[in-house]
């Protein structure tokens, strides 16, 4: 039995239900005999090394509970790459505070972090056992079905399509097209979920834009005066990191992040949706609108999935349970084991094969133009996702 304190820190992107991962570390860590104080790291890894440390012993049940249903990152984030110069600090902090247990959630980047530290430790002998828990909204992890956070966006990414597509087929003699940008750097699941929004030909999106496909500009333009001849305006979707075939940025982004990840939208001053509606314009001399919605399907707790608050919860519980059974280096995974009902477990795939890895949507996920998704994606999507409601129409 290792006793000690541990420590838990979310790192990255928020998503809507990244504290109810947090909710499940800090619960069930408090619970246990092993584990006489709980810490939790306020912005991530550099609260580590600046000693900006929480002690949850201090926080009421009830706050703690909350956090379920909160969106945001409730210690605060940071997107800091570990350098070796970071480890004396890192090794100096967990050793001054008795570190024994070491969570962090978040991408892979931030499963890079804990690979780093849980690795360094067991190089100078510090017994020490790190777990991660997996978030993005980007769905892109690659080892679990699903991250928990992308159900939630997915959603709020179809409902706005749905909805501002209602909106754009009303008034088509006004405005010819809208653009809906999402997140998503390298993977395209959130422009994919939009096609949930779809029950009639005419209904919105009709053309989806994600990065597994090169960007051809004629091939597009194409693509959006065929729509527009045929039902009078168009709808497209895309990923905000959409590249042309010698993987240019259509967004125009120059700005890289500390881990040399493209940085996309506001952030960068950059806007693919924005480009695109420039060139439409330019071509046809169509009026038009762009929507960038950035953090908005990160934290909208109005449109959370109940089933994704449940998942986040239970991963973050499970992080602590292999800790305290003596696992490390490992992060808990998302295992679909029906669609009809939908049901799922619980899983671990070794950090080495996470950190700095990304997980694109399969081929047959695209349809053959790669301007849609094929059936496959929707029966993947749906249970995870729910149904969208109902909209009426008069023609």
């Amino acid at each position: 039995m290792l006793k000690g304190n541990a420590i838990i820190g979310q790192s990255g992107g928020p998503t809507s239900v990244i504290n109810a991962s947090l909710c499940g570390v800090v619960q069930a860590a408090l619970a246990a005999t092993e584990i006489q104080t709980v810490f939790g790291m306020k912005g991530a890894i550099e609260g580590l090394m600046s000693d900006d440390l929480l002690d949850f012993s201090t926080i009421a049940p009830e706050v703690i509970e909350g956090l379920r249903q909160t969106p945001g990152s409730a210690l605060g984030s940071c997107r800091h790459k570990v350098q070796e110069a970071d480890f004396p600090m890192i090794l100096a902090q967990l050793e001054k505070r008795n570190i024994r247990y070491f969570f962090l959630i978040g991408g892979d980047d931030t499963m890079n972090t804990i690979h780093q530290v849980e690795a360094k430790c067991r190089e100078v002998g510090y017994e020490l056992r790190g777990v991660g828990v997996p978030k993005t909204v980007d769905n892109d992890l690659r080892g679990t079905d699903h991250t928990p956070g992308f159900p939630s966006a997915a959603r709020y990414v179809a409902l706005s399509v749905q909805q501002a597509g209602t909106l754009a087929r009303d008034m088509k003699r006004v405005d010819q097209f809208v653009v809906h940008q999402t997140v998503g750097r390298s993977a395209g699941w959130l422009p994919a979920a939009a096609a949930l929004a779809k029950k009639s030909p005419d209904d919105a999106p009709h053309i989806l834009l994600m990065p597994e496909r090169a960007f051809d500009t004629e091939t597009f333009l194409a693509k959006v005066k065929a729509c527009y001849d045929q039902y009078g305006w168009c709808s497209i979707v895309v990923g905000e990191g959409v590249c042309d075939k010698d993987g240019n940025p259509v967004s125009a982004s120059t700005v890289a992040d500390k881990f040399g990840n493209t940085e996309m939208g506001a952030m960068a001053g950059a806007s693919i949706a924005m480009e695109l509606h420039k060139m439409i314009r330019s071509r046809f001399g169509w009026r038009g609108e762009f929507q960038v919605c950035e953090s908005l399907p990160m934290c909208a707790a109005d449109r959370t999935v109940a089933t994704d608050v449940e998942e986040a919860y239970a991963c973050g519980k499970r992080a602590v349970e292999l800790a305290l059974a003596g696992t490390s280096g490992v992060m808990v995974t998302i295992v679909r084991d029906s669609n009809s009902p939908y049901r799922t477990s619980l899983g671990t795939i070794p950090l080495c094969d996470v950190s700095g890895k990304q997980k694109p949507m399969p081929d047959d996920f695209i349809t053959e133009d790669g301007f849609g998704v094929t059936e496959r994606a929707l029966e993947y999507l749906r249970p995870i996702i729910g149904p969208l409601p109902e909209l009426s129409r008069l023609y």
